[in-house]
């Protein structure tokens, strides 16, 4: 097929190229006065990884919708193979088995699970005949959701297992489930933060009941509501038990960084010192000291907005959540603007993870968010979650261009 190129979201295509080109002298800047010249050439392999994500977004813009709509079955498929794969062959890092490793390239197959998700999902949604409100249909959607979520926590990442439920929780609302069934769906949570005093989750389990008795969603939701609610609370001492030592240390420091300021709480600290240090227009570029003198951790991937933020100060901070606010605008209006349901939910797929790591990603370096490792799109080093970001931009840019096919 023959593209129309006048005709493609370059507005969006440039925002999203800006923050590439951003992140790129991030990367430059948090690794120059880095030791190794393998680390300072870090930009140098981003920029290359650049050229990669640009041509799989070439190839992806190109190819029609209905290829990914009738191949997503097989994608699915292969995607579980390789975390299952990972698991036996993958290369290990900090105790993660997440990557394949091919040389000095590193594949995360967890990467392309999100995006196998958000296809097979949205063809779930588009053409199945349950109703909105179906136990069955959330089951299943549901189930496609925790298979890919268990392969994952095993390796173990917590921080990308969370991105899976976004993404079935944002599909769940836009192919028109009620955000009060959401809210009884995940109120398990809710218990089991409840159940670390009796008080609090009888309380919360009383008013779960009468808020069930009034909203009435149907005998065997509310049946498996509160069995869930029950189940989730009674465990909860367990669970607790179960976390490993640094999974727990992560969410303590979370509440309170100063209960250990030279260990878990350390990276939260220094990253609320280098941003603050920053002031309005920032140290400048290549003059972030916090940066410079590696007191702030991982600069490159996870704390990269710490480096905006120390080094062009509040104005740059604005300037890139600008152009993440500007596509966030754009992925909602092609969404709404596709004829297409398939389109229309692959679309808002793709933004519910943009969403969801830049919030994630720039609330842990504020302190508002527990460190998860989930890197800022575009922004954040990374070759996988690169190509991932303008694979995404590939399916927003093609869903608007074929926006009035059905």
């Amino acid at each position: 097929m023959t593209l129309n190129y006048g005709l493609l979201d370059w507005k969006l295509v440039g925002a999203a190229l800006a923050l590439s080109l951003i992140g790129i002298l991030l990367i430059m800047s948090a690794q120059y006065y880095a030791d190794s010249t393998f680390q300072q050439n870090y930009y140098l392999r981003q920029l290359l990884w650049l050229g990669i994500a640009l041509a799989v977004f070439a190839l992806v813009v190109h190819l029609p919708l209905r290829l990914f709509d009738f191949t997503a079955p097989l994608l699915y498929s292969v995607s579980i193979l390789l975390l299952i794969l990972v698991l036996f062959l993958g290369t290990a890092r900090m105790g993660a088995l997440r990557w394949f490793s091919f040389g000095p390239v590193n594949f995360a197959p967890s990467d392309f699970a999100k995006v196998a998700l958000i296809i097979v999902l949205a063809r779930f949604f588009a053409y199945t005949k349950l109703s909105v409100m179906s136990t069955r249909r959330l089951g299943i959607s549901g189930l496609l959701t925790l298979i890919p979520v268990a392969l994952i926590l095993k390796q173990p990442d917590l921080g990308t297992s969370l991105v899976f439920f976004v993404i079935l929780f944002t599909l769940w609302f836009w192919s028109g489930l009620s955000p009060l069934y959401m809210l009884l769906i995940v109120s398990p949570l809710i218990s089991l933060v409840a159940a670390s005093h009796w008080l609090a989750w009888s309380i919360y389990i009383a008013v779960l009941i009468v808020f069930l008795l009034l909203f009435r969603p149907g005998f065997v939701f509310s049946f498996l509501t509160v069995v869930a609610n029950l189940a989730f609370g009674i465990i909860t001492p367990f669970m607790w038990g179960r976390l490993a030592d640094y999974q727990r240390l992560r969410i303590l420091t979370f509440l309170n960084p100063g209960l250990d300021p030279r260990g878990a709480g350390y990276q939260i600290i220094q990253s609320k010192i280098a941003i603050g240090s920053g002031g309005i227009l920032g140290k400048g570029f290549l003059s972030g000291s916090q940066t410079r003198l590696d007191f702030v951790p991982e600069p490159h991937t996870d704390f990269i907005f710490s480096v905006l933020g120390e080094e062009f100060g509040l104005w740059g901070s604005l300037l890139v959540v600008l152009l993440f606010a500007f596509i966030f605008f754009r992925i909602v209006r092609i969404a709404v603007r596709c004829r297409s349901k398939f389109a229309s939910l692959l679309v808002m797929g793709a933004g519910s993870i943009f969403v969801f790591q830049f919030l994630v990603n720039t609330g842990m370096t504020l302190g508002f968010m527990p460190v998860t490792g989930l890197p800022l799109p575009f922004v954040s080093y990374g070759g996988t979650s690169l190509v991932l970001s303008w694979t995404l931009i590939g399916f927003i840019v093609a869903a608007d261009y074929r926006w009035q096919e059905y």
